[in-house]
């Protein structure tokens, strides 16, 4: 029933966050630009295995109305990786949230603060 989900994280501008997920090897699936400003309004993120979509606050104003624009709150993603050391690494001047800890369920941990605002906490199990 269910096939997929992908985060759509609601920024004022997308440019500030795209060299977090470039360090990361991910790439510009697609992108749609907004108009003559020569900002982009929309762009998915992604390789293989992982997708994550941006969207500017305008831009949802736009295409569904100022309610949901209005709603752009801060998401938090958890997201499983092989290894910390390759993030930590590739985000080294990133703000850290959470420090890197060993949870009681087995997971090493890391919350890095991306650009836009948004909470990702990378996890390596095993």
């Amino acid at each position: 029933m269910l096939k997929k989900a992908t985060a759509v994280l609601i920024v004022e501008a997308i440019e500030p966050c795209l060299p977090f997920w470039i360090a990361l090897g991910l790439k510009k699936v697609n992108e749609v630009p907004d108009g003559d400003s020569g900002r982009l309004a929309f762009v998915i993120l992604g390789n293989e295995s992982f997708e994550v979509m941006y969207q500017t606050a305008a831009s949802v104003a736009k295409d569904a109305g100022p309610e949901l624009a209005g709603s752009a709150g801060k998401t938090h993603l958890f997201v499983e990786v092989d290894a910390l050391d390759p993030i930590k690494v590739a985000l080294a001047d990133a703000p850290v949230f959470l420090a890197e800890r060993t949870t009681f369920y087995g997971s090493k941990e890391i919350g890095i603060r991306e650009p836009g605002g948004h909470f990702v906490t990378f996890a390596a199990f095993g």
